[in-house]
């Protein structure tokens, strides 16, 4: 089964994820955040199996989520409404998410990529 890559392509992390993906001969499925953003049951089972809060999946560093002020709002929210908020905009969810069988990872680590390549 190949890996899923979501990324958003001008994003600069994502830019460095895929150029390890490429550098290390890994085959993965590409998927733009904005023109396939993820679901809300995607989103659910994601948060499952990465093992992090789901406020972890928000991109707080985007423009979209300082617009909405949701600063506040996540410390409080439960994983459904987190799914769902998220599955609205791709822009709201942190980027790149990488899914390898049963392990999904958020963000870009080079040594977290490589444990599970």
């Amino acid at each position: 089964m190949s890996m899923i890559f979501i990324e958003y392509p001008k994003c600069t992390t994502c830019i460095k994820a895929k150029k390890f993906l490429k550098e290390n001969n890994v085959e993965f499925i590409d998927r733009h955040i904005v023109e396939e953003n993820p679901s809300k049951e995607e989103l659910l089972k994601w948060i499952d199996m990465s093992g992090l809060e789901a406020k972890k999946f928000f991109n707080t560093s985007g423009k979209l989520y300082k617009e909405m002020n949701l600063k506040d709002k996540v410390k409080s929210i439960t994983k459904e409404e987190a799914a769902e908020l998220l599955s609205t905009n791709g822009m709201l969810v942190k980027r790149p998410i990488l899914i390898n069988g049963d392990k999904v990872l958020v963000g870009f680590k080079e040594d977290l990529y490589r444990e599970i390549l």
